[in-house]
């Protein structure tokens, strides 16, 4: 067995990058998605890559399934026993709106119906002392009725159950004895014990509506892998940056929900480091949509929850991505106004942009790339030939005739039109946080990302834009470079200046028993498993945390060093910090590692220049040099280290077109990234 191979499933196309540990080197695979089942395209990937699956030592998996059973609420029946009285918090939710001040938006329904929850008697306090012992005859005659009702998941969210879990354990222990093995059960402790019920209801909730269509895909996949001869792992990412196991999959499901967004954030993080940057901003833009993230001194920034539809959050740490409608087949359109705006509206793959001739008839992206010449007559290595007189028709009749403007010049709005809305997500994801994107380098890829880095770096004044070998195929490259990780939580309400450091210490050690335990489960060898202890903080008054690490192995200076940390990390985030205020502890935090070894991209040492990817010249416009302009075109798969390429130019791929503009300069680092700036200030 030799190869590892990272699979990432898109909307269009899956992508499979296969790293072969006997000799360095990599190469890729490209099939189309099958939104029906799509462990059918992961079994294509590997044949379309020519692999014999007994070869295979590792395979790891980016997934929207989670993700697009969200989107689409295409759900399992599922039931909720809450309470009695607590029936309608994921009803109520936090009582914010979205659209504050827009008295006709609805929030989203929630994910369970009202007829599917149900109540039971049982209550325990604040301080976990039972106030009324659950009525187990209840209990069971309601297991009776969800069992004769064909539920295949329930989740069990009981109020205060984070400090006392023990009656949500005694309704699950009922729910086995009358449903069907295969129905997935949850509870609202074992997902996430946190104090405030309505973000741990909706996590409870949403991994019961996941469940059995994570448990059936996973097994599906696996089932067909091991058919084919595959003898390994399977591995899945999911939201922290970090892996699981199949097995792992199925206690946590609503870890997947944006499995396939971050492994392009990981990919990203990984390239920049590669070439020598710590701070980078990844801009992964496919034909739907572009997705945004930050990596700040070599770690990916996260937050504590996130969510798929307003007010109904995930509380697991997730790697923080922004994610915009913006891509190659989003269209241009006119508002009432009479401006030009450009998406979130999109072609799709079906009927696409309207150069693919399958019956597009709006003015897309792609269409003025292609009228721009920044694309060529044809993408995938010659498999898809594009049309320049449709891209040319549908944008005279959607965007020059309203705004009698002439065709390149109309094309060329279009497209900053897009630049505008992506440069404001990462503004969002940068300035918005505290960051200077001045300070950052940019990590361009995805399959329309190359096509315009270079503009979204000169807009935000970032100095170096980084273009990966191989751009589309980035996201699945991720997947290969993340451990087995799980991230678990334990309250702890209480004052710096009073925290008991061996209260403290036993409260960690016995999570990492825990944790240790499904490491183990997991077939991870002790001498792989890494704990990291975090404490989350905040000033007293205030309900923001921010998480800071801690080490209890020097106690006398553990919580002085955490405050000094927290103290910076506030003024960093909200520019204002008060070390003299009162800081308490709100929760523990700990992060279990499973380290799995990564495969090392070699450096490659042959070196070259451009001349030689030099394949001819086309009409390319640039506005900034007045029209068209007479532009070198290079093959991508030819330029080796050290080849210096004087902008303006285009360099071609498979799986992406890398545009260089005029005033820049670019040049082929050791790992074939091509590393661009621009020569004025």
């Amino acid at each position: 067995m030799k190869y590892r191979v990272a699979i990432d499933t898109g909307g269009t196309n899956t992508d499979a990058f296969i790293f072969n540990e006997e000799n360095g080197t990599s190469f890729v695979a490209k099939v189309p998605s099958t939104p029906k089942n799509p462990a059918v395209a992961i079994t294509d990937a590997i044949k379309a890559a020519g692999l014999k699956a007994s070869e295979i030592k590792l395979i790891t998996h980016g997934t929207t399934v989670a993700t697009n059973a969200l989107i689409e609420r295409n759900f399992p029946k599922t039931a909720m026993i809450t309470t009695a009285g607590f029936r309608d918090v994921v009803e109520i939710c936090d009582g914010t709106k979205e659209e504050l001040w827009d008295a006709y938006v609805d929030k989203p329904a929630s994910y369970i119906r009202r007829r599917d929850r149900f109540e039971v008697t049982e209550r325990v306090d604040f301080n976990g002392n039972v106030v009324t012992a659950l009525d187990r005859d209840q209990a069971r005659s309601l297991a009776e009725k969800i069992a004769k009702l064909g539920y295949q998941a329930v989740c069990i969210c009981f109020i205060n159950s984070y400090v006392n879990s023990d009656h949500e354990q005694a309704m699950k222990n009922i729910l086995t004895d009358f449903l069907p093995s295969e129905t997935y059960i949850c509870t609202s402790s074992e997902t996430i014990p946190e104090m405030f019920e309505h973000p741990r209801f909706s996590t409870a909730m949403i991994s019961a509506v996941l469940g059995p269509c994570i448990v059936n895909y996973i097994h599906d996949l696996d089932s067909r892998l091991k058919e084919m001869g595959y003898k390994g792992d399977l591995l899945i990412l999911h939201s922290g940056g970090g892996v699981l196991t199949a097995k792992g999959t199925s206690k946590f499901p609503a870890r997947l929900a944006s499995s396939g967004i971050v492994a392009g954030a990981i990919a990203g993080a990984h390239i920049a480091k590669q070439a020598g940057f710590q701070n980078a901003i990844s801009f992964d833009m496919g034909g739907t949509s572009t997705d945004v993230a930050l990596t700040y001194k070599g770690e990916l920034k996260t937050a504590n929850s996130w969510q798929v539809e307003y007010g109904y959050p995930i509380m697991f740490p997730s790697v923080e991505v922004l994610t915009i409608g913006a891509g190659g087949g989003s269209i241009a359109w006119i508002d009432a106004g009479g401006s030009l705006r450009n998406g979130p509206q999109s072609a799709g793959s079906d009927p696409g942009p309207a150069c693919y001739g399958r019956g597009g008839a709006e003015a897309t992206n792609t269409d003025a790339n292609l009228v721009l010449g920044r694309l060529s007559s044809s993408l995938l290595g010659g498999k898809l030939q594009l049309d320049a007189k449709a891209s040319s028709q549908v944008i005279s009749d959607k965007v020059v005739a309203p705004l009698k403007m002439d065709l390149a010049a109309a094309s060329s709005a279009m497209l900053k039109v897009a630049e505008a809305n992506m440069a404001n997500a990462i503004r969002l994801i940068s300035v918005g946080r505290g960051y200077d994107p001045r300070d950052f380098a940019l990590v361009a890829f995805g399959g329309a990302g190359p096509l315009h880095g270079a503009y979204l770096a000169q807009e935000l004044e970032i100095p170096t834009i980084i273009f990966p070998r191989y751009p589309g195929i980035a996201s699945a490259m991720g997947c290969l470079l993340v451990d087995i990780r799980h991230d678990s939580s334990q309250m702890y309400l209480g004052k710096v200046q009073h925290a008991d450091l061996r209260q403290l210490a036993h409260s960690f050690e016995s999570m990492e028993e825990e944790a240790r335990y499904h490491l183990v489960e997991e077939g991870v060898p002790h001498e792989n498993m890494r704990f990291i202890r975090q404490i989350d903080m905040r000033y007293v008054g205030q309900w923001r945390t921010l998480t800071v690490p801690v080490d209890l192995s020097e106690p006398e200076s553990a919580l002085e060093m955490a405050l000094k940390k927290f103290h910076a990390e506030h003024e960093r985030a909200y520019s204002y910090s008060d070390p003299k205020r009162e800081v308490e502890i709100f929760a523990l935090k700990l992060v279990t590692q499973g380290i799995i070894p990564k495969p090392t991209m070699p450096k490659v040492r042959e070196t070259g220049d451009a001349e030689s990817a030099l394949t001819g010249t086309r009409q390319v416009y640039f506005e900034e040099a007045g029209g068209y302009v007479e532009t070198a075109v290079y093959n991508r798969d030819k330029l080796l280290p050290g080849a210096r390429i004087q902008g303006p130019a285009i360099v071609e791929q498979l799986d992406s077109t890398v545009v260089l503009p005029p005033e820049t300069v670019s040049v082929v680092d050791p790992y074939l990234n091509i590393v661009t700036n621009f020569t004025r200030a």
